[in-house]
């Protein structure tokens, strides 16, 4: 084959097998948007828990840069300590390698196949979820049609004499030459920055007989390290908590190939008897098919050994990374948009953040609430509460402008249907809540009408703050919806709507009569209609947010 045809087979059989890696990555995150989701809010402090986190979540998009990216996201909004990252990326670590074992089991015969089969859905079925399923299949053949024409390309490699002597050093079985590869995986890696990639072109290369079996998992061992390019990236712009992820995720890559560099020979040994087959043995093409099995598995021992060694110091580990990583003079506050363009960051998992966003604006409301009863209840205005929840209220203005710019953002990825119609009513319900809290600040702010002798006093009084508790009531009914599906009762809240309104409609005819006696001077009167008035619309914003929350969780056919 000649060098022109060399070059362009090399680089179409990568550009295929990075295209369908990517393709089955998008394919799979839509299929299993919602699965991914629930999976990163179900995170607790349990370590292992977090690994099956990582896990998962890599397993499905098939990229532990992404899983690994988003936990640093994760830290750097305060959505995750530094403890519980450390333990996703354990997991994604171990998620990766089943990429490995994708591209090992050989069946580039079966790339055409897997493209027939994944277009017709992909492109003529009705119903999302199998478009979706039939691009994932449609990437998964792209990947191995990939490969297919890389081994190609490396075949022609092997039989030029001038390619083989020129990385002959790599080859020769020493310990400077499993350093020098290690080195090299490391740099490609760092430029690529795939680490799939580059597995798949070791894999390729070494199935073609180019690299023998010890030069390749020298490579895999590079590429592990040259793969927390990706993160430190993510982390440059970041928090310190995200900074230090980002650095423990080296410091374990880096300790792991260290420790395995010393034990090169065992681990070696080790690789090749986990499988009966000799990974020098060659099919009836003269291609060493077994080896790319025996890196697979070498892959996957690594990073098994690297969790076996740092999941049980995981909390040990995070302050290790706080000494050396110290914290700056200034006070840094957990903040949603200094992740910065959320476009590199799955939807299920941007959605993640902002549901964990909406859940703390809900929380600050609730303060809001108490601070405003105690207020009103007392016999003078305690301005240190009416600071504070004029604070509270400017703290709800700024997270609903970050949630709603970030989500905007996010839309401009490519998503299901589904998780945009998700998206719109996390922004609705931001509106919602905001909404709330801004009428509540209007019912601390109409205290400061009552001076000298204007004052509310009597039934009003007392109606006033029973009102005033059912609402509450009713919005606690409403944002438990916020937490699961399960917890929102619309049946109830209607219910519970309908009862509010009549009872408003009541508090006033029933005050009107009572200005009409001559009971309450004109302020007064004025102030308690707008109060109520106020109550009402409460009521009506968390009814809305009830039906946004409704069609939130409301699971669609696709």
């Amino acid at each position: 084959m000649e060098a022109f045809t060399i070059i362009y087979t090399l680089l179409g059989g990568l550009g295929l097998f990075i295209f369908g890696m990517k393709f089955m990555s998008d394919g799979l995150q839509a299929v299993a948007g919602d699965v991914i989701r629930k999976i990163i809010n179900s995170l607790t402090q349990n370590r292992i828990m977090s690994v099956g986190v990582g896990l998962l979540v890599t397993c499905i998009i098939q990229s532990s840069s992404v899983t690994t990216v988003m936990t640093v996201g994760f830290v750097n909004a305060g959505l995750m300590n530094l403890a519980q990252a450390i333990s996703v990326i354990i997991g994604a670590n171990i998620g990766t390698t089943i990429t490995g074992w994708i591209i090992a089991l050989k069946i580039s015969r079966l790339g055409l196949l897997l493209i027939g089969v994944g277009f017709i859905p992909g492109l003529f079925s009705k119903t999302e979820r199998s478009q979706h399923l039939g691009k994932a299949i449609l990437g998964l053949g792209f990947v191995y049609l990939g490969m297919h024409y890389l081994g190609l390309a490396f075949n022609s490699l092997h039989e030029s004499p001038a390619f083989m002597e020129s990385i002959s050093y790599f080859t020769l079985g020493t310990s400077g030459s499993y350093f020098a590869s290690i080195l090299m995986g490391c740099f490609l890696t760092m430029v690529v920055q795939s680490s799939t990639a580059m597995l798949g072109l070791t894999m390729a290369l070494a199935t073609a007989g180019i690299l023998p079996f010890h030069t390749a998992i020298a490579f895999v061992l590079g590429e592990n390290i040259g793969t927390t390019i990706t993160a430190f990236l993510a982390g440059m712009g970041a928090n310190l908590n995200a900074k230090r992820a980002a650095r423990a995720h080296a410091l374990m890559k880096i300790a792991g190939v260290v420790l395995v560099y010393i034990f090169f020979k065992p681990f070696l040994h080790v690789v090749e008897n986990i499988l009966p087959t000799d990974p020098m043995q060659t099919d009836n093409s003269g291609h060493f098919s077994a080896l790319a099995l025996h890196i697979a598995v070498a892959h996957t021992l690594f990073n098994i050994i690297v969790a076996i060694i740092f999941l049980p110091f995981v909390h040990q580990l995070a302050r290790l990374m706080t000494k050396l990583t110290p914290e700056r003079q200034e006070k840094e506050v957990p903040h949603l948009l200094v992740l910065g363009d959320p476009s590199i960051m799955l939807p299920a998992a941007s959605m993640a953040q902002a549901e964990s966003e909406l859940r703390k604006m809900k929380e600050i409301i609730e303060r809001m609430y108490r601070l405003t009863r105690e207020f009103w209840f007392e016999d003078y205005a305690d301005m240190k509460k009416l600071a504070k929840i004029i604070d509270y209220e400017r703290i709800t203005d700024n997270i609903h402008k970050e949630i709603t710019v970030f989500l905007c953002y996010v839309m401009e990825k490519p998503m299901s249907h589904h998780q945009s119609e998700q998206i719109q009513s996390m922004i609705k319900i931001a509106d919602e809540l905001e909404s709330v809290a801004d009428y509540i600040e209007r019912l601390v702010n109409y205290r400061e009408r009552f001076k000298g002798t204007e004052t509310l006093s009597g039934d009003s009084r007392t109606e006033f703050f029973q009102f005033l508790d059912e609402v509450w009531e009713f919005f606690q009914l409403v944002v438990k919806g916020l937490d699961s599906a399960e917890g929102l009762d619309m049946d109830k809240i209607e219910s519970k709507s309908t009862e509010l309104q009549l009872w408003a409609d009541s508090m006033r005819e029933k005050h009107l009569d009572r200005i009409s006696k001559g009971a309450y001077a004109p302020v007064t009167a004025l102030t308690y209609s707008d109060m109520v008035v106020a109550l009402r619309k409460i009521r009506a914003h968390s009814m809305l947010m009830a039906g946004a929350i409704e069609n939130f969780h409301a699971k669609h056919d696709n």
